[in-house]
């Protein structure tokens, strides 16, 4: 039997641009300043939702995509300085990364936001250097909200996937780190549909 997830081979730059409805719905949940940093932007799937509704978005990636405005070639990893003026992140990292990605992010900036499956929250393994980040996002204190979606997302396809669109199978949440949050996090249920909010 075929597995239904893809090798790591298939998914290349791992590029699954995020529904735009997504962004949208952590909009409604959470004041955001005007200058944000994308640095996963991909093709800029939530660099434009964020520029429509008024922000200031220093987009970067890790490959070129050609995309006016934004910087290619840039490994988030190894970013040793935020953008001017800018202390949030918001982005949908690659998951093989992502636990890195958080604990990166809470170095540079104040306020953390990524998108990423609800089996993020799942336990790391500590054998792992991949394991021990996530471990250390989940539990170091800083985690304040996982914003649950209580509908399914649409599905994110992988980039230049030709096959059948399908409804989205996967839980997925917006967690949001504060740098001077203290103690437990919250689980909050939102919805990308305005009118389930009601």
């Amino acid at each position: 039997m075929r597995s239904k997830t893809h090798s790591h081979e298939d998914r290349g730059n791992d590029l699954y641009e995020t529904h735009p409805v997504a962004v949208r719905a952590l909009l409604r949940v959470e004041y955001m300043p005007r200058r944000i940093w994308e640095p996963a932007a991909g093709k800029g799937a939530i660099s434009r939702v964020l520029r429509d509704a008024g922000h200031t978005v220093t987009a970067s990636d890790l490959v070129n995509y050609r995309i006016h405005g934004q910087a290619g070639g840039r490994d988030f990893l190894r970013e040793d300085r935020r953008p001017p003026y800018c202390n949030t992140v918001i982005t949908n990292p690659p998951f093989q990364i992502a636990a890195q990605f958080a604990e990166h992010a809470l170095r540079l900036v104040d306020h953390v936001y990524l998108l990423m499956r609800l089996a993020f929250l799942e336990a790391g393994n500590e054998k792992t250097e991949a394991g021990r980040a996530r471990l250390a996002v989940l539990d170091g204190g800083k985690l304040a909200t996982v914003y649950v979606f209580r509908n399914r997302l649409p599905m994110m396809h992988r980039d230049n996937w030709q096959g059948n669109r399908t409804s989205s199978a996967t839980a997925y949440a917006w967690f949001a780190w504060h740098r001077g949050h203290r103690g437990s996090a919250k689980i909050k249920r939102i919805a990308w549909r305005e009118e389930d909010n009601s």
